[in-house]
């Protein structure tokens, strides 16, 4: 009995296990992409005329007996086949057309027995079908068209063709998803010549923008170089006044050392007039103690009136230094003011101009009048010692007329005989008459106004130690002319 059982569950399994099998052989699935034609039997399927004689399954599976039902598949793809046309427009031109052309089996069960009776066993074939067919509805399109048409408006072109194939490429089973002119080649260069006046056009209006675009950078560009110059005068009259006060401070370090040296040797001028005003007071007190007696009332006089003459010439020195100061500060100030106009004239340039002449002027000025008071100084100092000279002869002559006329006559008999020759200089030839008796009287006689001079001078001192003038006999002594010379007769040959 358990066998029994056995056996039955076994023979159980291996019917299911063969149905399953059967099954399995017998159903057909249609992919997504696909369609499944099954001929073999009698079957009516909803669109289709009667007669067809095969189902359609699409989507779905379905039972097929083998042996007894066929089942065929069909691609639902999308496929592609690309346009290569010659055409000639309507203008009688060639061209060459390029695009692409994308379509499929239609969905619906019409177009799916269409196209499964036309390309079931020649899928492969369609492409070059399709071709075919747009080719020459394309050629048919461009002959009624222009070139001026066919470029303006391709969508017309795509759509003419479009709607020309549609009916064909609906009795094929054939849906066009997509249609596209690439491209429209043109041997002749018709388009080419075409495009030239527009070309121009725009070429023209470029070179226009570009030359407007050229005026208004160089506008820029100006008022950018105008403002760079600008700015450049800016920085160069800040560098000029910087670059002034800078040559301000070096000429006035250039001017320390000589302004230095000056005061330097103005202090040693005062140093030597003060040495040799106690010079010219030792001497005064030497000759006070060598002098036995005191001067006279008329040498006081005589001194006080020298005193006096050498005040008003230090007075008339210390003005004229004074004067020259005056006009020193007043050159000064006159070349400041120049200055000053020069610099308002010339901005920076003029006032590093002004500053380094205002510089200049005080040093000259300073310059100036420490040259006149070291002038001044070295005057008064003369003056001190003619003073004192005076004083000295004044007092040699008191004490010995004889010894002073004797010397100034000796000192000076070389010009009194010269002066008495000069008589002789414009003779060329002399004859001397009595011979040596001659030229001795003529030399007696030239002794003789030597001796005439002589006493001369000793008449004129005594006349002046008369009237009080002894201090200035040297000076009268020197100013004595010699007696007329007597001419000796001579005779021209």
């Amino acid at each position: 009995m358990p066998m029994f059982v056995g056996v039955v569950a076994g023979i159980a399994v291996a019917g299911i296990l063969v149905l399953i099998g059967v099954f399995k052989m017998m159903w057909r699935v249609a992919e997504p992409n696909e369609a499944l034609i099954i001929s073999g039997s009698k079957h009516r399927t909803e669109g289709l005329e009667e007669g067809m004689g095969f189902r359609i399954v699409t989507g779905r599976g379905t039972l097929v007996l083998p042996g007894v039902q066929a089942v065929r598949k069909i691609s639902l793809d999308l496929n592609e086949t690309e346009l290569h046309v010659d055409c000639v427009t309507t203008q009688g031109i060639p061209l060459k057309v390029r695009g692409v052309v994308i379509f499929k089996v239609g969905d619906d069960f019409v177009s799916i027995a269409n196209a499964g009776r036309r390309f079931l066993d020649q899928q492969k074939m369609m492409s070059e079908r399709v071709h075919n067919v747009f080719a020459g509805h394309l050629r048919s399109i461009v002959g009624g068209l222009t070139v001026e048409d066919m470029i303006r408006d391709r969508e017309k072109l795509t759509g003419q063709t479009r709607a020309a194939c549609g009916t064909e490429m609906e009795k094929l089973g054939l849906i066009v998803d997509s249609l596209q002119i690439h491209e429209i080649e043109d041997p002749t260069g018709y388009i080419k010549n075409l495009a030239m006046p527009h070309a121009a056009a725009v070429q023209r209006d470029a070179r226009i923008a570009q030359a407007e675009a050229n005026r208004l950078a160089t506008e820029a560009e100006q008022k950018a170089a105008a403002r760079m110059s600008e700015a450049t005068r800016d920085s160069e009259i800040l560098q000029a006044g910087y670059q002034a006060e800078r040559d301000k401070a070096a000429a006035k370090a250039r001017q320390a050392g000589p302004l230095a040296d000056a005061a330097a040797r103005q202090d040693v001028v005062i140093q030597e007039t003060r040495i040799a005003e106690l010079d010219a007071l030792r001497r005064e007190q030497q000759l006070q103690a060598d002098v036995r007696k005191p001067a006279d009332a008329q040498a006081y006089e005589t001194r006080a009136r020298a005193e006096a003459e050498r005040d008003a010439r230090i007075s008339a020195a210390q003005a004229k230094a004074k004067e020259t100061e005056l006009a020193a500060l007043a050159e000064a100030n006159r070349v400041k003011t120049a200055a000053t106009a020069e610099a308002e004239a010339t901005k920076a340039r003029g006032a590093a101009a002004a500053m380094a002449t205002k510089a200049t002027g005080e040093a000259e000025a300073a310059a100036s009048q420490a040259k006149g008071l070291a002038a001044a100084e070295a005057t008064r100092a003369q003056g001190l010692a003619e003073a004192e000279a005076i004083k000295a002869r004044a007092a040699a002559l008191a004490e010995n007329q004889e010894a002073v006329v004797a010397q100034q006559l000796a000192e000076n008999w070389p010009e009194i005989v010269k002066a008495g020759a000069s008589a002789f200089g414009s003779v060329d030839n002399m004859v001397v008459l009595n011979g040596a008796d001659g030229m001795a009287e003529m030399l007696a006689k030239a002794l003789t106004m030597g001796g005439t001079g002589l006493g001369l001078a000793r008449q004129l001192l005594a006349s002046m130690n008369q009237n009080g003038q002894a201090a200035n006999g040297t000076s009268a002594l020197n100013g004595v002319a010699a007696p007329p010379v007597q001419k000796v007769p001579v005779e021209k040959e």
